[in-house]
C-alpha cells in the first residue's frame, strides 16, 4: 500500500489503468487492468462497486459486483439492469456495453501522483 507521506491528487482514472467492456443481455462487463500491484492495492480501497454505480448513476439500475483478478492486477465489475432492456430490448441507439469502459475511465479517484507520472501512456 502506498504510504500516507506521499502526494496525494485526485487524478482520473485513464492516467493510470486501462479499462475493457462488454455486455450480455442487461448487463454490462467491465475489467480495469492496473500497471502494478501497488496501482491495484491502492484502487481496491478507491474502485468500489458503490463508487462505481455512484458514477454511471441512472444508467446502471441493478446492483454492481466487483470480482477480483490479483494475478493480472485486475477488478472486474458486473452492472445488472444497464443497458435499458439490452441489445433489440433497448431505446438506445449505439451505447451499448461496449461505452462503458470509456466512461468509468473517466472517473476520479485519490492516488499519489507518481502513479500518473509512472504512466507509459500519459506523462507530466
Amino acid at each position: 500500500m502506498p504510504n500516507a507521506s506521499e502526494v496525494w491528487e485526485v487524478l482520473p482514472l485513464y492516467r493510470v489503468v486501462q479499462a475493457r467492456s462488454g455486455d450480455k443481455g442487461d448487463a454490462v462487463d467491465i475489467s480495469v487492468f492496473s500497471p502494478n500491484k501497488e496501482v491495484h492495492e491502492a484502487l481496491r480501497v478507491e474502485l468500489t462497486p458503490e463508487r462505481v454505480k455512484a458514477h454511471f448513476g441512472d444508467y446502471v439500475k441493478g446492483s454492481v459486483s466487483r470480482f477480483e483478478v490479483p494475478n493480472l492486477f485486475a477488478f472486474k465489475f458486473v452492472c445488472k439492469d444497464a443497458l435499458g432492456g439490452g441489445g433489440a430490448g433497448s431505446l438506445r441507439s449505439d451505447n451499448l456495453g461496449k461505452s462503458f469502459s470509456a466512461n468509468l475511465l473517466r472517473m476520479s479517484v485519490n492516488l499519489p501522483v507518481k502513479f500518473a507520472s509512472q504512466s507509459k501512456i500519459f506523462s507530466r
